[in-house]
């Protein structure tokens, strides 16, 4: 038996017309530093989305061509993400926190035909642009430096200005009628170890995650939202936050490249901010400037955090100081991002939440999980027992662009690289990344909670832990920490008695570094890599200590 259900297909496209129609008025605010900010309706973002799709048109974009952004997250690039997938290409986000070798790769094996460049970011983007061989054409938007766009037409491009190319075009286009299953977007992973790779987002796992990140078991966005994604958006598609206000007719606000802890602060308090989503770090800055300097920042009802753990001190400071409770999510580039959010169950109350804040939360509906083994075995989702996690779901890869990776992938199910533990309920705990487990005489040490304890130290700012060659054991802990610039002097001795009641005293680290900044990504995550190439370079100022008695 059949269904009388009608086949709609789940398309950008149906977000977009039904955001700057049914939500016309509401809009999208771009930061510009000390001026006042720019404003746009969802109205105006419709007409001139037609605009640039006409333009893209022009240059012989059509198919499923891909087009890139080197952008800030801001107004014009909200109108790439919708223009660019709703005409039937794909938007590709590049990432402009990595080299210019990487983007050059990266665009070159995603086959980029056009790529729109921030004006500010001209100059970075013109050291990309001789190893990015299949790139025709490079938009520049905004206010742009005549010298700075001559050099990119030195490279033999065909170089345009953006708000010449919308002004040239018309205010309508007929958008195609597009397969839900075809590639709407493309982001590369930001692996710390080998080549990126590439994820092919469909329509419709863009539209279900959309949805998805509207629940209230989510975020819970509505109409009475302000949506500030300090995330950028080529991490991801910004979460999915770009998509989701449009369809739940929440407003957005753009930082730009204005993502100073002060900054932000006046973004939340002058734009009245209900919702805001980055990494820890930036939580973290925001905290310490809150601290020292003050702000307003009553609006809010949550900050969504993820792309590593948040440390439960951060977490308990906004709690105490600011009677805010953040939203702990997990997630990857492969999934889409949304993998969990740490909500606690209905009727859990006091000191018992921070069970569940504290962890990766509970899987998302239609998101499904379990554990691998060593020898690819099953492991029991008991809460208990520790493994990969492995995932699959309708916004979760099961492939890499023009990459196999066979490693990456367990029969039909995603291996995520995370290790961690699985409950009944679907509440994930992540110990580590499979690649940063310390194992240490046959027994595993979890870097992440090491770090984590370390930053609920009062003078400490940030800790990276990881494992070092040992004679003895194998591997131990080395723990890297970056003080508090109004810390006093503190000793490795302090800081492992202040661990020593919280851990087994087996996993006290004996090797100590006080560093000025832990290496990131470009996304903002502990870039480990580079701690263990230090290390093993002699760059590090280790202390040793005697091990401690067990």
């Amino acid at each position: 038996m059949e269904s009388t259900m009608m086949d709609i297909p789940l398309t950008v496209t149906s977000i977009m017309r039904y955001g700057t129609t049914a939500f016309a008025g509401k809009e999208v605010v771009t930061c510009t530093g000390d001026a006042p900010p720019r404003r746009r309706t969802y109205a105006a973002l419709g007409e001139r989305t037609a605009r640039l799709a006409n333009a893209l048109r022009s240059l012989g974009v059509d198919g499923d061509q891909r087009v890139g952004t080197f952008m800030w997250n801001n107004a014009e690039h909200l109108e790439a993400y919708y223009a660019i997938p709703s005409m039937g290409a794909v938007l590709h986000t590049l990432n402009i926190r990595l080299s210019p070798d990487q983007v050059g790769y990266i665009a070159t094996h995603a086959g980029d035909h056009a790529v729109i460049v921030d004006a500010s970011l001209v100059p970075l983007f013109a050291k990309v642009l001789p190893l990015a061989d299949t790139v025709k054409h490079v938009i520049v938007s905004g206010p742009a430096d005549a010298a700075a766009v001559r050099s990119l037409a030195e490279s033999g491009r065909a170089v345009h200005l953006y708000e010449e190319l919308l002004d040239d075009a018309p205010a309508s286009f007929d958008w195609p009628d597009l397969d839900e299953r075809s590639a709407a977007a493309m982001c590369y992973t930001s692996g710390t170890t080998g080549l990126p790779k590439g994820v092919v987002y469909s329509h419709r796992s863009m539209y279900l995650h959309s949805m998805g990140a509207c629940l209230g078991n989510a975020f819970a966005m509505s109409e009475q939202d302000r949506i500030l994604p300090v995330v950028p958006q080529f991490h991801a598609n910004a979460w999915g936050l770009a998509y989701a206000a449009l369809m739940s007719g929440a407003d957005l606000v753009m930082p730009d490249r204005y993502m100073t802890p002060a900054a932000i602060v006046g973004l939340i308090e002058n734009e009245k901010v209900t919702v805001g989503a980055g990494v820890p770090t930036i939580w973290q800055g925001v905290l310490a400037h809150l601290r020292a300097v003050g702000g307003d920042i009553s609006s809010l009802r949550t900050l969504v955090c993820g792309g590593s753990a948040l440390p439960e001190s951060v977490m308990r400071a906004y709690a105490d100081e600011f009677g805010l409770v953040m939203t702990h999510a997990w997630g990857m580039t492969e999934t889409s991002p949304l993998g969990s959010i740490a909500h606690e169950p209905a009727g859990v109350t006091g000191e018992a939440v921070w069970e569940y804040r504290t962890s990766q939360g509970r899987l998302f509906c239609t998101i499904e999980g379990r554990l691998g083994g060593d020898d690819g075995e099953i492991l029991p989702s008991d809460g208990k027992t520790a493994g990969e996690i492995e995932v699959r779901g309708p916004w979760v890869t099961g492939s890499y662009y023009r990459d196999s990776a066979p490693e990456k992938f367990h029969d039909g199910w995603l291996r995520t690289g995370d290790v961690g533990t699985l409950d009944a309920a679907g509440f994930v705990r992540l110990t580590d990344r499979a690649k940063d487990v310390i194992k240490s005489g046959g027994e595993w040490i979890s870097s992440m909670e090491l770090e984590n304890l370390l930053m609920a130290h009062p003078s400490v700012a940030e800790a990276a832990v990881i494992g070092v060659p040992d004679e003895k054991w194998g591997e131990r802990p080395l723990a890297a920490v970056v003080l508090r610039q109004d810390a006093g002097p503190v000793t490795p001795d302090e800081l492992r008695a202040f661990l020593s009641d919280r851990i087994p005293r087996w996993q006290l680290p004996e090797r100590w570094s006080f560093i000025d900044e832990v290496p990131k990504t470009s996304v903002g995550k502990f870039k480990k890599t580079t701690l263990r190439e230090q290390y093993a370079a002699g760059q590090l100022d280790v202390i040793k200590l005697a091990p401690a008695p067990h």
